[in-house]
């Protein structure tokens, strides 16, 4: 496998499951590495099903990008054209990216799954920095939060535990961005894994650090 993709190459290999994960220089960006102590500051998650373009299912302040499952621009919990949210991530906002594949077999139930989490967190608000805070903070000590918000890790670590590729033992506020990295050791099930970073060409932001993250 490549080290380095095209955008258009890297939508193109993308399936559902597979992760997309930014790092970039801003303020905002920075305060989140630094408060989890991770590598990146943003994941999504791919929906690549039939009769549909690519897609990437994630939680953002912006609302620049239609949001193809309400129709409308929102902030918050939203579904959106993976190559245009990774042009906007990669391009706009100044960000690095990397494709990180999921090999696993997505069942037709499992996209049920999927679609059934879409619908009922589509359009959910993105807490504020100091919510976003406090929501991971509580799940570090295994304290489930409000679905009030959501931030980018929960979203998709709560989409992967509806699909039944991680376990429920944590809430989904236990996750940040650089649980989903490789630098950590995340625990799927039914034989899934995930595989090495595959780095996005276009990017414009400081690549992060190799080496071990905090468990």
């Amino acid at each position: 496998m490549a080290e380095a993709l095209s955008l258009d190459d890297a939508v193109e290999l993308t399936r559902t499951g597979d992760l997309w994960l930014f790092r970039g220089p801003s303020a905002a960006d920075h305060a989140i590495r630094v408060f989890t102590n991770s590598p990146v500051n943003h994941v999504g998650m791919a929906v690549v099903l039939e009769d549909l373009p690519p897609l990437m299912w994630h939680a953002e302040l912006g609302h620049s990008l239609l949001d193809v499952w309400s129709g409308t621009y929102h902030r918050g919990v939203q579904l959106h054209d993976l190559r245009g949210a990774a042009l906007t991530w990669m391009e706009r906002y100044h960000q690095s990216a990397w494709l990180r594949q999921l090999h696993a077999e997505v069942t037709p139930e499992m996209e049920d799954a999927l679609l059934t989490e879409i619908a009922r967190k589509d359009g959910t608000p993105f807490p504020a920095m100091l919510a976003l805070a406090g929501r991971w903070a509580r799940g570090r000590i295994r304290r489930p939060a409000d679905v009030e918000a959501s931030y980018c890790a929960e979203v998709v670590a709560g989409t992967y535990q509806a699909m039944g590729l991680l376990a429920d033992n944590r809430p989904a506020n236990w996750y940040d961005p650089g649980r989903f990295w490789s630098g950590d050791h995340l625990e799927l099930l039914q034989g899934a894994r995930l595989g090495e970073e595959i780095t996005v060409l276009g990017a414009l932001a400081e690549p992060p650090r190799s080496g071990l993250r905090r468990r």
